[in-house]
């Protein structure tokens, strides 16, 4: 495992916002608020550290959509305990599952 990026409040919100089902860097950026010049460093560190993998959408699939494709993000099995510790040190309520279940 690489090192693990430091608990930031933007590094809590980018796992907390993916652990809530958050998949591509819009949809991160949208629901943290705060800069892609933050979000897309961040997620690197994160691959980097293999607490999240990525892998690109089909090509095929974004062009029936009329848009590039797309990087879907998830947390590995390594994030869970650094997810506990993000959400006991940055509290997101408004990311949580719950929360993305009442908005649907």
């Amino acid at each position: 495992m690489g090192r693990i990026p430091r608990m930031t409040y933007s590094t809590s919100m980018v796992l907390q916002a993916l652990a809530s089902g958050h998949r591509y860097g819009f949809e991160i950026i949208d629901a943290v608020g705060v800069r892609s010049g933050t979000v897309y460093p961040l997620l690197r560190r994160l691959e980097e550290a293999r607490l999240v993998r990525s892998r690109w959408e089909a090509v095929a699939v974004a062009r029936s959509s009329n848009r590039p494709p797309r990087k879907y993000y998830e947390l590995t099995s390594a994030a869970e305990p650094v997810l506990a510790l993000a959400r006991q040190r940055f509290p997101a309520p408004h990311l949580s599952r719950d929360a993305e279940r009442s908005r649907v």
